[in-house]
């Protein structure tokens, strides 16, 4: 008797038709719904539940589109003229602008309240943020150690560094604040309690736990800060933290600009250790008979020390009263000059620094002028760094400029080491770029000293005369006896009687190059060793 072979057992298996399948069907889903898991079982034909019918079960509705916010025009007017180039505000970037706008406009549309403002007059975004770091700027001049609850530097609004506050929030408030953190950023108890309920809440139940809450969130001082920032019932104010009042003892700190009514023509200087009175300050038709009166005076007496404390007294007046116009310009080009030519260049580099800011907002003046002086204080200060911004930012109409066109010849003659022609520009220097140039001569003098005595053995006092432009031989002998080069000049008598002079300069080489050295010592941003 033969056994069935593995062979026919496996094909009998396979084709009979009543073989339930190795996989459970499914239907095809027809909808965004989850379907219920599948039974599985071992029946001829797969299960299927009704509910997956394509028939019976309804298709969902597509989600609907979020509705695009249509603003008034007088909305896009006012954004319009926040881009415009008249109205950009020096030290306020773009990005600090369109982050200020957002801020605005979401604050008043989160309140419907886009068609109750009056755009045309609502100040623009840079003006909000000049007058908040103004504020913040008077605060820590005043009284570094004040912390305004009200700060502009504090608001929740404002603040960009949330997380930095945040952090802060979660340390113990027993603990004194660190030192190393800017006045404007300390908080004090009442300041670190934000709008935010939620957040407060996590503060109560922590202070709860340490037994702290009746001492540090007394109910009290709660209701008197709602009232200070108008939150009342309804939560935050409709007003924006941005306008919101301050109370008395921050405003007179904080406030500016404040409107001069002093009509004095003549007010000594002094530094400001509180916020002005506008008693003290004097108006701008006041100080333009000022700025006259001053002139004359210059003019007539030469009294640097008074026109000095006159004019940082003029320029004081028009820091406070945010006064930025071509009287402006006019107020410091003077101060500048007068600087200049009494060779303090403490005050000129101020002046500089100013007028640099002010002409960068297109206002009237002499640019020109004191770019070119700008290169030459360059020169004079050896600043290779500011001076390679400056000559990256000329274009080439300004380097066609006869004043700039000057100043950048003076650099490169000294950069090349071509004293020759150095010399002859000094003698033909325009505007009062001459008493700049004067502050660095006697360096370049010795430096030109230096080169000549590895070039020659012997030279006329007359070569030297010419070369280093001396007024005369007497002032140019006077020039080397006064540098030790007494006993390297020779006198001899010609064939007409009449003295002249050699000066041995391959023998003071050492000594001209170690005056040279002395005379590039290190010199400051002002212009003082």
């Amino acid at each position: 008797m033969a056994l069935p072979t593995s062979t026919s057992t496996s094909t009998v298996a396979w084709s009979n038709p009543l073989q339930p399948p190795a996989y459970n069907s499914v239907a095809a889903r027809t909808t965004l719904a989850r379907p219920p898991p599948a039974q599985v079982g071992h029946s001829d034909t797969p299960m299927r539940d009704p509910a997956f019918d394509a028939s019976s079960q309804p298709v969902a509705a597509p989600s609907e589109k979020p509705q695009k916010v249509e603003w008034t025009p007088e909305v896009r007017e006012y954004v319009g003229r926040a881009f415009e180039a008249d109205n950009a505000i020096t030290g306020i970037s773009r990005e600090d602008t369109t982050k200020k706008l957002k801020d605005v406009i979401s604050f008043f549309a989160e309140r419907s309240q886009l068609e109750s403002v009056d755009w045309s007059t609502y100040p623009l975004p840079q003006e909000l943020l000049r007058d908040e770091r103004a504020a913040a700027w008077v605060q820590t001049q005043n009284n570094p150690l004040l912390s305004s609850p009200n700060g502009l530097a504090n608001s929740a609004f404002d603040n960009p560094q949330s997380k930095k506050r945040k952090s802060q929030d979660k340390t113990d408030l027993s603990e004194p604040a660190d030192m190393s953190v800017p006045p404007w950023r300390r908080t004090n108890l009442e300041s670190r309690i934000t709008y935010s309920n939620g957040h407060n809440d996590k503060r109560h139940k922590k202070n709860a736990l340490s037994g702290d809450v009746s001492s540090k969130f007394d109910q009290a001082d709660l209701e008197k800060r709602k009232q200070r920032f108008q939150l009342g019932k309804t939560g935050i104010s409709s007003t924006p933290p941005w306008n919101s009042p301050k109370p008395d003892s921050d405003a007179d700190m904080d406030n500016a600009p404040c409107v001069g009514t002093n009509m004095s023509l003549e007010k000594s200087y002094f530094r400001l250790t509180a916020p002005p009175k506008p008693e003290t300050v004097r108006p701008q038709h006041v100080l333009e008979k000022t700025l006259t009166m001053l002139r004359k005076k210059w003019k007539a007496e030469k009294n640097y020390g008074y026109m000095c404390n006159q004019f940082k007294s003029l320029r004081q007046d028009l820091t406070v009263q945010h006064i930025k116009n071509d009287f402006t310009v006019k107020v410091y080009e003077s101060h500048a000059r007068i600087a200049l030519e009494q060779g303090d260049m403490g005050e000129y580099n101020q002046c500089q620094t100013q007028l640099k800011a002010l002409y960068s907002q297109n206002l009237p003046g002499r640019p020109d002028e004191f770019t070119a002086y700008r290169v030459l204080y360059f020169v004079y200060t050896c600043n290779k760094t500011d001076m390679n911004d400056l000559l990256a930012e000329l274009t080439p109409a300004d380097k066609t400029k006869p004043e700039i066109k000057h100043a950048i010849d003076v650099r490169s003659s000294l950069a090349v080491g071509n004293y020759h022609k150095f010399f002859r520009l000094y003698n033909i220097a325009p505007n009062m770029g001459a008493y700049l140039m004067d502050m660095f001569i006697e360096r370049e003098r010795l430096h030109a000293l230096a080169n000549i005595s590895r070039a020659y053995m012997n030279v006329g006092l007359r070569f030297l005369t010419d070369e280093l432009q001396f007024g005369d031989d007497n002032e140019c002998r006077e020039f080397l006896e006064s540098h030790g080069a007494s006993q390297f000049i020779d006198k001899k008598i010609d064939d007409h009687g009449k003295p002249q002079f050699r000066v041995k300069v391959k023998e003071a080489a050492s000594m001209f190059e170690s005056l040279r050295q002395a005379a590039f010592a290190l010199v400051d941003i002002k212009g003082q060793k």
